[in-house]
């Protein structure tokens, strides 16, 4: 299967996915700790993809989106944002609502 339609299918599949740097429970990068901390703390269970894991993923999907930087978070099949969307929708108490819609 080609990585951006591996890509696709994941993220239909997930209602919520993060493209990150490590895993929650380990992540590699500030960035993605910081968004996989905001998307544990809304208390859904979501997907990861560890993208140093995948160098194939890690090349390609930045064009999948046309978003240049992890970690890349999707919901519901939509790129929501990185890091700083992740973390404005959190405080704004945005992405708790939307991950539990996701979800439901």
């Amino acid at each position: 299967m080609d990585v951006l339609e591996r890509i696709k299918q994941q993220v239909e599949e997930n209602p919520v996915i993060v493209y990150m740097k490590g895993t929650p429970q380990l992540p590699q990068c500030g960035f993605s700790s910081r968004t996989a901390q905001a998307l544990q703390s809304c208390g859904v269970e979501f997907a990861y993809v560890n993208v140093i894991a995948d160098p194939e993923i890690f090349q390609n999907l930045p064009r999948f989106a046309d978003w240049p930087t992890f970690p890349q978070v999707y919901i519901n099949g939509e790129l929501v944002g990185g890091c700083d969307i992740t973390q404005e929708l959190f405080q704004s108490g945005e992405l708790k609502k939307m991950v539990q819609a996701a979800a439901a």
